[in-house]
């Protein structure tokens, strides 16, 4: 009978808020599973577990996971812990735990600390839909792709950032989404704790005079959905309704599709596009 693989929440800065049942079961598998070994075995030797480790990584994590499918496939018990917070959030588990899946091998997840929550819930901002991009991608034009998106969320959004590579990102932030409330997070849960509320373009102003330290989590306040209906109206109503059915079918979307679309685009019925084009 298969093991399972338990994914173990740990904490991303005070070690008090780990808990009891995540303890337990560290103490109890077979194996650890952990992204830095060295980093995990100062958090295991301060709760006294001696359970043995392996490194799972970036680097390794197709290979790897193989090689702990295997054992839990043989029975063993194996718990997937991260440098901190929760594994496979942002993190090389989402592999792990999909070949799990895939393999129909017992998976589950005990809760705890998640750096993205943390920062949501003291932003200030709205939490009740948000949407979390982790860190924007490095490539350019993968990153400028995702900004494009960014520019019509109208969700919170949540991001990740190194401390050298701050500025540059509020820089394309501000660019793209253009004067936005922003949270900017650090040292979460530790004694040093700091969240700056400010707008983006303050906070480009304030870095740009102060360093960065530690690890960031942004929270970014969405587009105001009223004003994004305005915009997308103007610019419906730029194209003749033929151009804006005609639009979509180039995308691939069918004829009556695209009529349900237009309509909805432009808040009209959609018998009123179908009469429009169909009489003419």
């Amino acid at each position: 009978m298969a093991g399972t693989l338990y994914l173990c929440a740990t904490p991303i800065g005070n070690l008090g808020d780990i808990t009891q049942r995540v303890l337990d079961t560290l103490a109890q598998v077979d194996l650890i599973a952990a992204e830095d070994t060295r980093n995990s075995l100062h958090l295991l030797t301060h709760f006294g577990i001696r359970t043995p480790l392996t490194s799972y990584h970036e680097y390794n994590k197709y290979d790897k996971a193989e090689t702990l499918i295997e054992k839990l496939r043989e029975g063993q018990e194996i718990a997937l812990i991260t440098d901190a917070g929760t594994p496979g959030i942002s993190d090389p588990g989402e592999v792990l735990c999909a070949r799990c899946i895939e393999e129909g091998i017992p998976v589950t997840s005990l809760p705890g600390p998640a750096a993205c929550i943390t920062a949501l819930t003291l932003s200030g901002l709205p939490t009740r839909r948000f949407c979390f991009e982790a860190f924007l991608p490095a490539d350019k034009k993968e990153r400028q792709r995702i900004l494009e998106e960014l520019k019509e969320e109208t969700r919170t959004i949540i991001v990740y950032e190194a401390p050298h590579h701050l500025l540059q990102t509020l820089r394309e932030l501000t660019a793209a989404l253009g004067e936005r409330r922003i949270a900017l997070c650090r040292e979460l849960t530790k004694r040093f704790e700091n969240v700056e509320r400010m707008t983006t373009t303050e906070a480009v102003a304030h870095y740009e005079e102060n360093e960065a330290r530690g690890e960031y989590v942004l929270v970014i306040e969405g587009r105001d959905p009223q004003e994004l209906v305005k915009e997308r109206q103007a610019r419906w109503e730029e194209l003749s309704l033929e151009e804006h059915v005609a639009l979509y079918e180039k995308e691939g979307i069918d004829h009556k599709a695209a009529l349900k679309q237009v309509a909805l685009d432009r808040g009209i019925p959609k018998r009123e596009v179908y009469d429009a084009l169909h009489k003419k």
